[in-house]
């Protein structure tokens, strides 16, 4: 959402002012554009649109960075306004600075919904309450650097908050049990109470980038990533909470690696501390990521995952020197089981013609084909020749307790939350996903069906907590129609509407009925069908 554009030397001095020290030390004459793109399904979709001639055709490592393909150019407004404040409005951020060797932009972030779950009997009101704010700059030729801070409070249905609920950080208690408190929501962090039924809860994000070569980039912050093609990943995914990481994208034209290291936690508090509040146990997370393009439309991409033994028995140690390691395989070799988990997997992606992707995951656990997970799918552009509209199908299977370590503080997870498919494991699930939209104005239809067998949502927790399993299947449908007012930010006015009927649980939560209406800033996914 844009209100105000700064552009040329007299209205830029104040913040050159403010930059000149950072500017003088970089000692360059243009600026790149190397800050990473929204994580947002809004804007995936929209890179991995192929109905054009210029089609993304990287390796599906995300956020990729705005200098690897002109996203931006693709969705940003080209509709003719008579008034500054429309003009802002629909095409720009609040704030746009301009200079010589540095860009600065500054938006605003909102998420303000109301909504009412008709098969919930008491007076509960839905809500939803983010403000926030977003800034991204970049400086000289080779350094950019964005931020993101979110504060929120909200009310969710029955299904969600049970969920979040039994994810929560845990104290250990004086006869040796635990005791889970705080919830935790997919793709945020943790929570207080907010009044007696709802959760109070912020985080923050943020990256800062640096291209010295045009075949190298490294990136330091705390965000989330996302590999593959789909709506869901079964190797990595945005579902977890932010961490801090260091990343180096290697991309020697028809070889690229991915190099990432992230600082994984169990929400499971020490039992020995010296502070004030015990701290998390650490799960050190290393990833590899191999891609050789085979042709123009053809990918194959190796994916190795690995979590790391840190805090045993609530004492700290020094991590093992093989975090470090990019080879595959290194560590499974050398290592037990009980000191690291690997989810090692294929990433394949190929464009059968303009407008066509077809793509598929294959993961095991340890490197053992008895726990396994999988994804097939597609997306077409266009279909039948209708413009604006997108059409996808997909297929994500998860069984034999995969993700599960045989130490389950090695987990495939990250503040007790799946690092891939928000479900977990021991699952599987049909996906289709149908959006059209004209003229700012968009309808989204998504369907989910889901099989479960011998599934716990506790599954991936570092201390087994004694839930019943669950079997059958569960229903959802979500529809989704606005206007997006600001495709830059993904500012849009929505209405949703969910229908969810799961025979695995309590009475009390077997239907949702649910409908929301509000304003939003879409820059991250926040998954609640689960």
């Amino acid at each position: 959402m844009g209100i105000i554009f700064f552009e040329g030397q007299e209205s830029n001095f104040s913040m050159r002012s403010i930059f000149l020290p950072l500017m003088l030390s970089f000692g360059s004459f243009l600026f790149g554009q190397h800050n990473t793109h929204f994580l947002s399904s809004y804007y995936k979709d929209r890179l991995l649109d192929n109905s054009n001639s210029q089609s993304y055709r990287g390796n599906s490592f995300f956020p990729i960075v705005e200098s690897t393909y002109p996203l931006n150019d693709f969705i940003k407004d080209s509709s003719l306004q008579y008034y500054q404040f429309t003009e802002t409005l629909f095409k720009h951020h609040l704030f746009e600075f301009t200079g010589k060797d540095y860009f600065l932009t500054i938006s605003p972030i909102i998420d303000i919904s109301a909504g009412k779950d008709f098969a919930d009997t008491s007076k509960r009101r839905l809500f939803q309450n983010t403000r926030g704010i977003h800034i991204e700059g970049d400086l000289n030729s080779k350094f950019s650097f964005s931020t993101s801070i979110f504060e929120n409070q909200a009310r969710f249905t029955r299904y969600e908050s049970t969920f979040y609920s039994t994810l929560g950080e845990m104290y250990p208690s004086s006869n040796g049990s635990y005791i889970t408190q705080n919830a935790v929501i997919p793709g945020s962090g943790r929570t207080k109470y907010f009044k007696s039924d709802g959760f109070d809860y912020a985080y923050a994000v943020g990256n800062i980038i640096y291209k010295p070569a045009p075949y190298i980039t490294i990136i330091a912050g705390n965000t989330n990533h996302f590999i593959g093609e789909g709506y869901r990943s079964m190797l990595l995914s945005d579902n977890s909470a932010p961490s801090p990481f260091i990343r180096c994208d290697l991309n020697l034209k028809r070889w690229e690696f991915n190099y990432l290291r992230f600082r994984g936690l169990n929400l499971i508090r020490k039992p020995i501390t010296t502070s004030v509040e015990a701290y998390y146990e650490a799960k050190p997370t290393a990833i590899n990521f191999f891609t050789f393009h085979a042709s123009k439309n053809f990918r194959i991409s190796f994916f190795e995952g690995t979590t790391w033994l840190k805090d045993d028995a609530g004492i700290s140690k020094t991590v093992s020197a093989l975090y470090y390691n990019p080879l595959p395989g290194l560590a499974k070799i050398l290592i037990a089981d009980t000191v690291c988990y690997s989810l090692s997997g294929l990433n394949l992606s190929l464009s059968l013609r303009r407008g066509t992707r077809i793509y598929a995951q294959l993961a095991t656990g340890n490197y053992s084909f008895k726990s396994i997970a999988y994804q097939l799918g597609f997306r077409t552009y266009k279909p039948f020749g209708i413009n604006h509209l997108l059409f996808q199908f997909e297929h994500n299977s998860a069984f034999g307790d995969i993700y599960v370590a045989a130490n389950k503080r090695l987990s495939f997870s990250h503040y007790n939350l799946a690092l891939a498919h928000v479900k977990g494991t021991n699952f599987r699930e049909f996906l289709i996903r149908v959006v059209y939209e004209k003229n700012r104005i968009f309808i989204e239809s998504k369907s989910t069906l889901y099989s479960i067998r011998d599934y716990k949502s506790t599954s991936l927790l570092g201390i087994d907590m004694q839930q019943p399993q669950a079997d059958g299947l569960e229903f959802i449908q979500q529809i989704d129609l606005g206007y997006r007012v600001n495709p830059k930010m993904n500012f849009m006015v929505f209405i949703n509407w969910q229908l969810r009927s799961d025979e695995t649980v309590p009475n009390d939560l077997k239907l949702t009925n649910m409908l929301n209406i509000g304003l939003r800033t879409g820059v991250n996914n926040h998954y609640n069908d689960f």
